[in-house]
């Protein structure tokens, strides 16, 4: 059984050849195939999407599968997770009982379920989409999870590919942002490992108190690439060609989330500027989305020359047709 949880956990062929199948894809943008014709995909979203939840249902689609949307909580029972449990509260269902009936139903599931910002331990250890797919006798995606979010790492990496053609020894950078909320580290732990899997020498540009995990970092390191993390913004944006814009919270919002809030707060002025892309290699400027303008990064990058996350979030579409390709073997 093909579970996609986290693309580290894959070989090198498979991930490669997923980037490849992206690129298919979008040389073939707009054609529709029978490939999964008589499959089927449930989407359980925990959590808000966009491009997510869209760009599934439409790969699916014009692969020939048909796809259901779920959001717990909403349209379902709320269920409980915890071994053990005893149900005397809000939650109607276990996790369990939901899964494997679901899974009785349709031939994958993809799943969204965001970190608590909570408990670092079981958030790094993605537990609670680990007790999903263990309770699942079908294909499960991760559509964004604790630490990981691999459709949109595939996407990502495809892309740059596109733009960059052999990425190998590029530079990439990966920049914090201010955001008014604190945010977990699902998109940087992914885009991270993403360009150093993809052979580029990543530099992770963020103030104190807002490194990645240290693991994260050794994993990246372990692929061969050069991996570093500055608070000096004009060591890290020199000579870029990729510049990836993102918050996160970092683990300080896990032992003292009113120190993270008021930390996070002082630092307004990490937005990403012209002046900033200036400094580049003429620079490619990356965001998952979605992002807010004038603070995150201001109009002038986002709607200048550079930027490139339209076409990004357009690669998303073509490789979830790739990861459902992948899940199902076909």
């Amino acid at each position: 059984m093909r579970h996609l949880i986290d693309w580290q956990s894959l070989s090198r062929v498979i991930w490669n050849a997923a980037v490849e199948r992206a690129l298919d894809y979008y040389e073939h943008a707009g054609e529709w195939t029978d490939t999964a014709r008589g499959r089927s995909i449930g989407l359980m979203f925990f959590n808000s999407s966009l491009r997510t939840r869209t760009s599934m249902e439409l790969a699916a689609a014009q692969l020939g599968a048909y796809s259901t949307v779920l959001t717990p909580g909403q349209e379902t029972w709320r269920f409980a997770f915890e071994e053990g449990a005893v149900m005397d509260g809000q939650e109607a269902e276990h996790i369990r009982e939901a899964i494997g009936v679901l899974s009785r139903y349709y031939d994958a599931l993809g799943v969204r379920l965001f970190a608590s910002l909570k408990s670092f331990n079981k958030d790094r250890d993605e537990r609670l989409i680990r007790t999903i797919a263990s309770a699942s006798s079908v294909p499960i995606i991760n559509l964004e999870s604790a630490f990981y979010h691999p459709c949109q790492a595939l996407a990502d990496a495809a892309v740059i590919r596109r733009q960059l053609g052999d990425p190998r020894g590029k530079k990439f950078v990966l920049a914090w942002t201010y955001h008014p909320k604190a945010l977990p580290m699902a998109v940087p732990n992914s885009a991270v490992l993403m360009a150093a899997r993809s052979g580029m020498n990543v530099t992770v540009a963020r103030p104190d108190d807002y490194a990645l995990d240290y693991g994260i970092m050794q994993m990246a390191r372990s692929y061969g690439a050069q991996v570093e993390e500055t608070d000096n913004r004009e060591q890290a944006f020199d000579g870029a060609d990729i510049v990836y814009a993102k918050a996160w919270s970092g683990p300080l919002v896990y032992s003292d989330p009113e120190h993270e809030a008021a930390r996070r707060e002082s630092l307004r002025d990490w937005c990403i500027t012209t002046e900033w892309m200036q400094k580049t290699r003429e620079a490619r400027f990356m965001h998952c989305l979605p992002v807010r303008r004038n603070v995150v990064v201001e109009d002038d990058v986002l709607d200048g020359p550079g930027a490139i996350h339209l076409e990004q979030a357009e690669f998303r579409l073509h490789a979830q047709k790739a990861i459902l390709e992948y899940v199902w073997g076909l």
